[in-house]
């Protein structure tokens, strides 16, 4: 089944077709780890924030070329609750990216009809982050291209132990029979009620792990890893697993007909 939205169906199909896609062939959701920008920039003698700077600039064409073929969400590793254990100036370097990116890309992501959103611990952020995530998907709410996701001080065992105690909480004040907990139930409780879970993970820097990351909603993801570090990751790359989801053969514990 297609994962191009209606209204931008038949632009998305052309560009689609002129980089060798199959338009059926299109995941609904793509999640991705973004990883490697500290070794990008090391190689290079350079600060590890200029790794992260120059990985702040693939996330902006990421967005637009998912954009563009039609993808319907896109969710970016972009802070892990494990992130906090960075060094400081690390992390303020980090926020401080954060902070720009709120600033000065969400009148884009609004003309582009993109809807932002973000998951994890904001509480965990700064004051004014959390200002600018609440005006960026006020602003953007009703947008109905793209749904943008940031995982923002995201940790998925966070994430399922905080739906947990939802449930019993639910449970305790008798708003909750025991056996009306669910599969449905759990996944109502998390971060992503109203967002399908992802067709497919990808990480970037040659590691092959979850890290931590949506570890409910990947239960049938397909999962994509490439040597590629995030900086260099481009619209080429991007093809590239896009062509490779494709070739994958989804039976979800079934047979084939």
């Amino acid at each position: 089944m297609t994962g191009i939205p209606s209204e931008v169906a038949e632009p998305a199909v052309e560009r689609l077709r002129a980089a060798g896609l199959d338009p059926a062939a299109l995941p609904r959701h793509l999640a991705v780890i973004m990883d490697g920008n500290g070794r990008w920039a090391r190689a290079r003698g350079l600060p590890r924030i200029a790794g992260h700077r120059k990985g702040a600039d693939a996330v902006r064409d990421l967005v637009t070329h998912c954009a563009e073929f039609g993808l319907q969400y896109l969710t970016l590793y972009s802070f892990s609750s494990e992130n906090w254990k960075r060094p400081l100036p690390e992390v303020e370097g980090l926020m401080g990216l954060l902070r720009r990116y709120l600033q000065s890309e969400i009148d884009t992501l609004d003309r582009q009809n993109i809807r932002f959103r973000v998951i994890g611990a904001r509480g965990r952020l700064s004051a004014d982050i959390q200002t600018l995530i609440a005006k960026a998907e006020a602003q953007t709410a009703r947008n109905s291209g793209l749904t943008l996701v940031l995982a923002l001080s995201y940790g998925a065992r966070e994430e399922i132990t905080l739906a947990v105690q939802t449930l019993a909480t639910a449970v305790r004040d008798g708003r909750l029979a025991v056996d009306q907990i669910d599969e449905a139930a759990i996944a109502a409780a998390l971060s992503t009620p109203d967002i399908p879970d992802p067709d497919v993970v990808l990480r970037t820097s040659g590691e092959q792990r979850l890290s931590n990351f949506m570890l409910w909603q990947a239960a049938y993801a397909e999962f994509i890893f490439t040597d590629t570090l995030w900086p260099d990751f481009d619209k080429a790359a991007l093809i590239a697993a896009l062509r490779t989801y494709a070739q994958r053969d989804r039976r979800f514990g079934g047979v084939d007909g």
